[in-house]
Formats: C-alpha cells, sequence, structure tokens
C-alpha cells in the first residue's frame, strides 16, 4: 500500500508540472519525515552529495559534453555524408542513411537526444526537400536514435549499473547484438516503406565519392574506436573512456576539422551544463527516495507479494515488461531507471535473473519509451525539429516502435541474444 502511496504522489507532482527531480525528493522526505520521524532528516544532505558522487556517474557529464562537441565541430556532418556514400544510392537510402548515423552517433554520445538533435538538424530538412512524408522523416529520426541508448557507451546503462552496482562494461557488451538488431529491423522497414510509397533513390553509387567522404570522415571514425576499444580492451574503465572522448573530439574537431572556435566551444559547454545539471539532480534526489524505500523494505515486500503470486520468470518478466513500458509513457529514462531499479532487484535476484541481462531488458523498454507519448522526450524533440504534429507522427511510428518492441521481446526470452558476447568475453 505504501508503495502505491508513493507512485500516485509521484505522478500527482509530476502532472502539476513540478519538475521530477523535485518531486522525487519531495515525496522521498516527506515519506522519511512521516515513517521515521525528524531525525531522519538529518541524513538527507549527505545522502544528496553521496548520491551524485559515485564515480562511475562523472562518466555522464563528460559523454554528454563529448556528444556536445560533435555536434558543433563538424564531426556528425562527416559522418552523415561517409554513411550517405554507402547506402544513399537506396531506394529510400535516405533514412537508411537515418539509421546508419545513428548508429555510429551512438558509439560516441551514449545520449538519444543528443543524437536526434545532432542528426535530425541536418537529415530531417534533406528528407523533406526529398519528398519525403514529414511524418515519417520524424518518425524513423526519432526511433533510430533511440538505438543510443543500445548501442555502447550508453548513459542509462551507466546510470544503472551505478545504481545496480553491476558491471558498466559487461552492460555495454550485453547491447552490441540487440543494437545492431534492432538497427537491422529499422532499416529493413525504411526499405519496405520506401517501395511501398515509391520513395526517391539518390545518387548513384560512386567509388571516388565514397573514397572522398571516406577520407574527410577519417579522423571522425576514430572517436568510436578509441572509446569501444579503449573499453573493451580494458585500457581503461567507462568513465575515462569518457574523459578520452572528450580529449578527442576536443583535438578532432580543433586541430583536424578546424572548425571548433571558442564561441562554438562555449555553446557546446552550456548545452552538455544544461543537460548534465538535469541528470544529476534527478540522481542526487533519488538518492534520498532510496534510502527511504530501503529503511521501510518496500523493495523486499514487493518481491515476496509477487513471488506469493508466482516464481515462473517467464511471468515475472512478462509483470516487470508491462510495469516499465507503462512507466515509460510518463517518465524520462533516468528517472525510471531511479525509480524502478531500487525497488525490482531484489526480486530480480530472488527469481535468478542475471542483472546485465534485466539490464538490457529496462534500457529497450526506455528506448519504446522515448517513443511513446505523452513524454515521448525523443519523439518531441524530432517533431520539433521536423514541425510536426507528435501524435500524427506516433501513427506513422507506430510500425518501428513495433520493431524495437519485437527486440525487447527476443532479449526477454532468449536471454543469449544479450548474454552471448558477455560470456563469450567474461
Amino acid at each position: 500500500m505504501t508503495l502505491l502511496i508513493i507512485i500516485a504522489a509521484l505522478f500527482a507532482l509530476v502532472l502539476i508540472n513540478v519538475p521530477i527531480a523535485v518531486a522525487i525528493g519531495v515525496v522521498g522526505v516527506v515519506g522519511a519525515y512521516l515513517n521515521m520521524g525528524a531525525e531522519a532528516l538529518i541524513n538527507v544532505p549527505l545522502t544528496l552529495f553521496n548520491g551524485a558522487t559515485k564515480f562511475p556517474l562523472i562518466a555522464i557529464p563528460l559523454f554528454i559534453f563529448a556528444g556536445a562537441l560533435m555536434n558543433t565541430s563538424g564531426i556528425s556532418i562527416r559522418l552523415i555524408n561517409l554513411v550517405t556514400a554507402i547506402v544513399g544510392f537506396v531506394r529510400g537510402g535516405l533514412a537508411m542513411v537515418n539509421v546508419g548515423v545513428s548508429l555510429f552517433f551512438a558509439e560516441i554520445s551514449g545520449s538519444a537526444v543528443a543524437d536526434v538533435a545532432a542528426t535530425g538538424s541536418v537529415l530531417i530538412p534533406e528528407m523533406k526537400r526529398r519528398k519525403y512524408n514529414p511524418n515519417f522523416t520524424a518518425a524513423i529520426t526519432s526511433s533510430s536514435a533511440s538505438l543510443a541508448i543500445i548501442i555502447p557507451p550508453s548513459l542509462s546503462m551507466i546510470l544503472y549499473g551505478a545504481i545496480a552496482d553491476t558491471s558498466i562494461v559487461k552492460l555495454f557488451v550485453a547491447g552490441i547484438v540487440p543494437g545492431l538488431i534492432g538497427a537491422a529491423g529499422l532499416a529493413a522497414f525504411c526499405y519496405y516503406y520506401a517501395v511501398k510509397y515509391d520513395l526517391p533513390r539518390e545518387d548513384s553509387f560512386s567509388l571516388t565519392t565514397l573514397r572522398k567522404v571516406f577520407r574527410e570522415a577519417f579522423w571522425a571514425l576514430t572517436l568510436p574506436v578509441i572509446i569501444l576499444g579503449g573499453i573493451f580492451g580494458g585500457f581503461v574503465t567507462a568513465t575515462e573512456g569518457a574523459g578520452i572522448a572528450v580529449l578527442a573530439a576536443l583535438l578532432i574537431g580543433g586541430f583536424v576539422y578546424r572548425e571548433l572556435h571558442l564561441k562554438i566551444l562555449y555553446r557546446a559547454v552550456i548545452e552538455g551544463v544544461i543537460q548534465t545539471s538535469v541528470v544529476m539532480l534527478l540522481v542526487a534526489t533519488s538518492a534520498v527516495l532510496g534510502l527511504f524505500l530501503t529503511e521501510m523494505q518496500l523493495p523486499q515486500q514487493l518481491a515476496s507479494e509477487i513471488t506469493a503470486i508466482t516464481e515462473n520468470p517467464i511471468l515475472v518478466l512478462a509483470l516487470l515488461n508491462a510495469l516499465l513500458l507503462l512507466l515509460g509513457m510518463f517518465l524520462h529514462g533516468a528517472a525510471a531507471i531511479i525509480l524502478v531499479v531500487p525497488i525490482v532487484m531484489p526480486l530480480v535476484q530472488q527469481i535468478g535473473i542475471d542483472p546485465i541481462h534485466f539490464g538490457l531488458i529496462l534500457t529497450l523498454n526506455l528506448a519504446i519509451g522515448q517513443q511513446t507519448p505523452p513524454v515521448a522526450s525523443v519523439l518531441a524533440t524530432s517533431c520539433s525539429i521536423a514541425k510536426t504534429d507528435i501524435w500524427d507522427t506516433t501513427k506513422v511510428n507506430l510500425p518501428m516502435i513495433g520493431v524495437l518492441f519485437v527486440v525487447l521481446m527476443l532479449v526477454t526470452y532468449v536471454p543469449a541474444i544479450p548474454m552471448s558476447l558477455v560470456n563469450f568475453f567474461y
């Protein structure tokens, strides 16, 4: 009953436009006061500080800053030109370019919002100019951008790993196969849509053009190699890899492409600080709510009540997916992770689900949540760039959401898909 009151209070505060981070903090503080007395409030400032200062969390502002640097230093446009030269000649190839560029960008920024902001500002106007349906343009840009939280390095995985106290590097490895399956599914749908609506072919394939854009994009391509090679090779942690990503983006944008000037750098810093502030305030206030939940042993009570109904992992995973899909419609990704993970981890451990496996299930649910109104943070960003109505775009986006849902079901009930590479390497 207490858990339901907490969730209801959170939704009530969010519905009256209280910022999510503030709502989480208020519920945690009021709950602690009412159930444990004024003495419990003494620990609130220390809990806020400790919650936001875990070492793995330092990777979040660094990857956000690296993505902001890519947006403003010419790296993104060179990646777009390269993918266009590779697959742009296929019917509807510009839509496939959207998917391919999101794969590259995901390997650097780890943020779907950063992805759609960077690629959408270039690709959406171009697709509309080539007579693509504006709603389809916004939908494919949004759905492909959500690959950024599945393909490593993922900010959602970093946050989950820090809260669940599990290996972030293993989460990154587990996301590779599901991310590639999702990209292939979206590309296949783009081709089907292109044939059905007779979308235009782009310029014919040219080896000369490919060589030219490859030379221009070479240094941009070294970014994912440096980041992921260092992390997966065991040379650096995810946090150190994020620092290297920032340094590499600064050097490539400033000294190789010579497009990163002080004014542009200032804009990237401001953009990174704003995004980081939102996430880290959520993390800090969630620590207060987590302390309250732990003291009241609410996660353990939830685990006991569900296992009293069924201990079948298949049914439990179905219930968790339903809960996560529902929450994803109303909460931003970071808020959903912060709210859900402390509550459900005892249940996940009790029925024997690998925390890495569950991390991928959670991440895919969040990817779908980014596409489902009323919140739909990534879809809203894409619609804003394309100047389309979010509900009209959602209708066109349903098949692409379906692709992500199929990947979710595969990951949920065929654990070998996310875990095969993890088991192979570790």
